[in-house]
């Protein structure tokens, strides 16, 4: 099907067009009728699938159709500054012929960005988009009025209770119009999850689309490497990238800027962003990558879910995500919307069995690349006693991971196709 056939108001329709859009994703084409019929929604799906729009475009569209008033007619809740940032730029190109108020609030910014918000509260913006704490502090000074809402949007549920929204999440809740439609995003369904949806939903509906896989169009590799092997293979992997966009992800701020510092010192093209940078900083850096003015981002989880940007051809893992569930959403920031792009992952020792984990869950084994023979001696792909061996200080038994050395370089995940990605459907690019 087609946009068209949605039966969006027109200047909705029209902002649609304006940005070449013709053919919804599965989730779109399965949740914007429910959500239109006014049903409670459920929808289990990764970030690349068009679940923003999902939910974003039939909100607009019943928006459209309300008499203009000073009342905050939709809320979407999501767990990070960046996801907020990035649903209100997707709000304000649908309704750009829409003329509808919309307005992300999110801490880390001044008292000046404060006072905007609070503005934009008080006068009844029709679209509020919010981090839970910054949203508190606003109910907190007792001018926020949510009696009349129509809709509740709760996004990346999953990732909001991992970080401890759970206590704020409810406080918002108790402060809304029972009347409202409520939706429910979420990656995965854990056991919190579904208590959540159960209190704040009404006979909902449940999609679930792609559950816990990377995009088809990811291309998956990994390296089997000592520790001190890292560094210098994350090197020889970027310096015949030049122009290409990538994101090279570690778990700690201490690793995130240590990275950057022997990037940098290499000549290479990098920026950096963690939670200890100020947000004003952090959108310079961000702006900085979107415009291709900087080839390299190195980055903690605080991207893996709130960044959407087009074209990025490789996400390196640095190291192994604790949670198998991140990798997914690490990997997830390439080959989005029926593209295509590499994730290319570091396995050290100890991390082996965090990585069978991640195999695990996908559902398939990801292709162990040979080390370059520069490096030495690579260590044997064995999750199941390999990080025992290692910290006892034995050597590595069996075949070296992938090989040790010796292999083709210029193979899938160097170079490769560039910036030439993939459409969607009619030669357009997806949602």
């Amino acid at each position: 099907m087609e946009f068209s056939e949605f039966d969006f108001h027109p200047d909705l329709l029209a902002g649609i067009e304006s940005l070449n859009f013709k053919t919804p994703t599965p989730i779109q084409e399965q949740a914007i009728p429910l959500i239109l019929e006014g049903k409670d929604l459920i929808g289990i799906a990764q970030t690349g699938t068009g679940k923003t729009a999902a939910f974003i475009l039939p909100i607009l569209d019943k928006i459209l159709d309300e008499p203009e008033d000073q009342y905050i007619k939709a809320l979407v809740v999501v767990p990070t500054r960046e996801l907020a940032v990035q649903i209100d730029k997707a709000v304000e190109a649908y309704a750009y012929f829409a003329g509808i108020s919309c307005i992300a609030v999110y801490g880390g910014s001044g008292g000046s960005e404060f006072a905007q918000e609070r503005n934009a509260i008080t006068r009844g913006a029709d679209l509020i988009i919010a981090t839970p704490g910054r949203l508190i502090a606003h109910i907190n000074m007792g001018y926020v009025n949510f009696s009349h809402l129509r809709f509740l949007v709760l996004d990346e549920a999953d990732r909001m209770l991992d970080m401890g929204f759970m206590p704020d999440i409810q406080r918002i809740v108790n402060t809304l119009n029972p009347k409202r439609q409520s939706l429910l995003f979420s990656a995965t369904m854990p056991q919190g999850v579904m208590r959540l949806a159960r209190t704040l939903l009404r006979d909902p509906v449940t999609i679930s689309i792609s559950l816990s896989k990377p995009a088809e169009g990811v291309r998956q590799g990994a390296y089997v490497v000592t520790e001190e092997q890292k560094l210098p293979l994350l090197v020889d992997l970027l310096k015949d990238r030049i122009g290409e966009r990538i994101l090279v992800f570690s778990s700690t701020k201490q690793a995130v800027n240590k990275l950057f510092q022997k990037l940098k010192s290499r000549n290479l093209n990098v920026g950096m962003i963690s939670s200890d940078l100020e947000q004003t900083e952090r959108e310079k850096v961000m702006l900085a990558f979107r415009n291709r003015q900087v080839d390299i981002l190195v980055a903690t989880d605080v991207l893996s879910r709130g960044i959407d940007i087009d074209g990025i051809d490789l996400v390196l893992n640095y190291d192994v995500p604790q949670d198998a569930e991140d990798y997914v959403h690490r990997v997830g920031r390439t080959a989005r919307a029926a593209r295509e792009g590499a994730a290319i992952t570091l396995i050290s020792p100890t991390d082996q069995r965090r990585f069978q984990r991640i195999e695990t869950l996908i559902g398939s084994e990801v292709e162990k690349l040979p080390v370059p023979a520069s490096l030495g001696q690579a260590p044997a792909y064995a999750p199941s006693k390999q990080a025992t061996e290692y910290r006892r200080g034995g050597k590595p038994g069996g075949k070296p991971g992938g090989g040790s050395g010796g292999g083709d370089k210029k193979g899938p995940f160097r170079g490769g196709r560039g910036r030439d990605r993939q459409k969607g459907k009619g030669g357009k690019e997806k949602v």
